[in-house]
């Protein structure tokens, strides 16, 4: 086995050198400063807090899709659309950018528009309105009034704009109680239980089914595809479609996307893939798994909500997070999930959380490409 991994390195190594030869060293370096420019740019202008315009109609909405927007979701697919109407925002999905493989029940767009919803809400607190979130069998409905207090900002508000999903391995160091206690009342809401994991062997166990899940689903040639339609492998590439999974901000290498494309299938290995989340999850200070009382639309809104407080919670306070959410999605690997938790509801996401490196924000598509007429 260890000598038909050392092939497959091998093999891998010497295309990757022959592609970075066809397109010339200087050429590359040129190449590279010039994408990682491009995305330097487009993440300035999506997260930037967008300044309020009142001559345009519905500013201050758009200026909350804008927020919304900057949510965590699957794939970065950002598969929501949004409707302005006169007592509120109401969020629904977007059917073009499902994820049908990975998500065939569109669990993770509906726990999508529940992150959108939650940021919704907490940035309408930074502008003196009242939120209330009703989710819904076909979205989210975030109602909004005045909130009779003067406007202001929060730590949560705050770290709307610098949150990110950080896949990348982190210090290994723990976490205090006060940290993880904050994290764990950040993600409590009706309907939603939290189930925090420091212990070694507790890690160690769901390392395992993250491993399984991953396992499983590289060996569907469909996921695979999936997936490689949805990174962008060079920093002009998603700076062009506004959405994806940048290359580089998961520690991969950036190279030109149509060499990544013809790469990805000989770098993206099984093996490879299982070691990066072992060490992961080894790095980690501990992980969360998010379960909703329903295994229902509006549940997977709530778990979703759940989540994007607790990423932000963590955020305000220097910690990082990611999802591994393998174990949830295979469906063979499920039950072993349930059977590790005691549980007989549906896990709906898993988490880690540790300090580590800050990696580059991934991009978002404006609130006019999102926002229906």
């Amino acid at each position: 086995m260890q000598a038909l991994t050392r092939k497959r390195t091998t093999r891998r190594a010497l295309l990757v050198g022959a592609g970075l030869a066809a397109v010339g060293g200087g050429g590359l370096i040129a190449l590279r400063a010039a994408a990682r420019s491009a995305y330097a740019a487009a993440e300035e202008t999506v997260w930037t807090p967008p300044a309020l315009r009142p001559e345009r109609p519905d500013a201050l909405r758009t200026t909350l899709v804008h927020y919304a927007t900057l949510a965590a979701n699957g794939h970065n697919t950002q598969p929501w659309r949004f409707r302005l109407e006169a007592e509120g925002i109401r969020i629904g999905p977007d059917p073009a950018r499902r994820t049908p493989v990975v998500d065939p029940d569109d669990h993770h767009v509906f726990a999508s528009l529940g992150a959108a919803a939650e940021n919704l809400a907490i940035a309408a607190g930074r502008f003196g309105l009242a939120a209330e979130v009703a989710p819904g069998a076909d979205g989210v409905f975030v109602a909004l009034s005045e909130a009779g207090t003067a406007p202001g900002s929060s730590p949560l508000f705050a770290a709307v704009t610098e949150r990110r999903c950080v896949r990348l391995d982190y210090d290994g160091a723990q976490l205090s109680a006060a940290d993880w206690n904050a994290i764990s009342a950040a993600g409590t809401l009706p309907g939603v239980d939290v189930a925090i994991h420091t212990s070694t062997a507790d890690r160690n166990a769901l390392a395992a089914l993250v491993v399984a899940g991953n396992t499983a689903q590289m060996g569907d040639p469909a996921f695979v595809a999936e997936l490689k339609h949805w990174i962008r492998f060079d920093g002009s590439h998603a700076a062009r479609t506004l959405d994806g999974l940048y290359a580089a901000a998961s520690g991969n290498p950036e190279v030109p996307a149509w060499l990544g494309a013809r790469l990805f299938d000989y770098a993206f290995t099984v093996e490879s893939e299982n070691a990066r989340y072992r060490r992961q999850m080894e790095t980690s200070a501990g992980v969360a798994v998010v379960l909703a009382e329903t295994d229902a639309r509006a549940g997977w809104i709530q778990a979703g909500r759940a989540a994007q407080r607790m990423a932000l919670e963590a955020t305000a306070r220097g910690i990082r997070s990611a999802f591994l959410n393998q174990p949830t999605e295979a469906l063979g690997v499920r039950p072993d999930l349930m059977a590790f938790l005691k549980t007989s509801r549906r896990p709906n996401l898993v988490m880690r959380f540790g300090r580590g490196p800050l990696p580059p924000r991934s991009l978002r598509r404006p609130p006019e490409a999102v926002i229906d007429a």
